[in-house]
């Protein structure tokens, strides 16, 4: 009888399972790299020779990402795959595959090696009799990561010699999991000319490492996302996803947290979600429905009039003057909120080192959680053709 070690739900992007030694599923998530029906293997030279050297590699099929369908990924020497656009040093801070992330050098051995296949359904990589820096005595690691067309990530383990509490991480982070981020571009606060890209780390999932071990396997199964709604009718009802929300604009349903972020505040996404009356959405989509039923909408467009509404829909009726009331008491409010913030804008201006408006500075910077580029160990050098560097180095700007 199997042996299941963890179960974990996520509810959000994944569920994911782990599997121990005596269950049945870790043998089968293992992908024998040496049996030639899964397709031809390609051992790559340099990052079986290198050390914190890292490899961009196209994708034969779209896979799916925390929703979003990336063809290319970049395979790091240190038991990961970047999952990023843009490659920079820190490949380790988010936007990862880990099913090891750890401080290995294949250049130690010429037994390591860091192989991958491409069957046209699942991309496996897998780093072979890899040893850590400064404790290549204490034995060899293998351990595959397998990114399924469907959407499945598996992460499997043959070889663990050391337990992961002794596994030092002040030369390299050490974790198991997976990772994304969005970036966003603002202008620089020391030129106005130049921009600073920030990246700010959306969802994490770490799996407890304490389960790792020799013949040992974690499965991550791939939630519905809002990206995948291509009309604003599965948008706001489809009971698969929820939190999401139509840009017109844009054509595209999100929640306003993913790759495209910039896309959704240059386009003033998230302030409202405009419905024309002829849209389909809106026949389906009634007048005080939208937000009580699906949990997200926050304006609609009815009769040529933008409205914003929190009232929740409720199953007493009141009289129509109550209503109009109502209406009025909103858009007064509305507008003593907007002019308190112009005063307060105003204010900031003016008296830029009073406590005040420095607390709400802090508060708006420190909004979004962002990943700082600092006191971080040295970084990866992206390689590519016959082994040249890349000077592709991007630091994330300040929170």
């Amino acid at each position: 009888m199997g042996l299941t070690m963890c179960r974990e739900d996520s509810g959000k992007y994944y569920t994911w399972r782990c599997f121990g030694p005596e269950d049945q599923r870790t043998q089968e998530l293992w992908v024998d790299m040496s049996d030639i029906q899964h397709g031809q293997v390609r051992v790559h030279g340099i990052l079986s020779n290198s050390y914190k050297q890292a490899v961009r590699v196209a994708l034969s099929f779209d896979f799916p990402f925390y929703g979003h369908y990336l063809r290319q990924i970049t395979i790091a020497t240190g038991g990961f795959i970047f999952m990023g656009d843009i490659a920079h040093r820190m490949l380790t801070a988010t936007q990862y595959i880990a099913p090891l992330m750890a401080n290995f050098d294949p250049s130690f051995s010429k037994d390591s090696t860091v192989q991958y296949l491409d069957n046209g359904e699942v991309f496996v990589v897998q780093w072979e009799r890899v040893r850590l820096q400064g404790k290549e005595s204490e034995g060899a690691f293998t351990f595959q990561a397998a990114l399924y067309k469907t959407g499945t990530i598996t992460f499997s383990y043959r070889d663990i010699p050391l337990p992961f509490d002794v596994i030092s991480s002040a030369e390299h982070p050490v974790t198991v999991g997976l990772s994304d981020a969005f970036m966003v571009t603002s202008p620089s606060a020391k030129s106005p000319d130049d921009q600073q890209r920030t990246i700010y780390e959306y969802h994490r999932v770490q799996v407890d490492t304490t389960k790792i071990t020799s013949f040992s396997a974690v499965e991550f199964t791939a939630l519905p996302t809002c990206l995948q709604h291509d009309s604003c009718e599965l948008c706001l009802t489809s009971n698969l996803t929820s939190g999401c929300s139509w840009c017109n604009v844009l054509q595209r349903c999100s929640d306003g947290m993913d790759r495209h972020r910039q896309e959704w505040l240059d386009y003033a996404c998230s302030d409202e979600v405009l419905l024309d009356i002829k849209d389909e959405c809106l026949l389906t989509c009634h007048f005080n429905t939208c937000k009580s039923h699906y949990g997200f909408m926050k304006g609609y467009n009815y009769g040529g009039f933008i409205f914003k509404t929190d009232v929740k829909a409720d199953s007493s009726t009141k009289s129509e003057g109550l209503a109009n009331t109502g209406v009025i008491a909103g858009i007064a409010a509305a507008l003593v909120l907007l002019l308190a913030l112009i005063l307060v804008a105003l204010y900031i201006n003016y008296h830029p080192t009073t406590a005040s408006p420095l607390y709400l500075i802090q508060r708006r910077k420190n909004y979004w959680p962002s990943w700082k580029f600092q006191k971080q160990q040295p970084g990866y050098t992206e390689v590519e053709g016959e082994g040249h560097e890349k000077d592709s180095i991007v630091e994330a700007g300040p929170c």
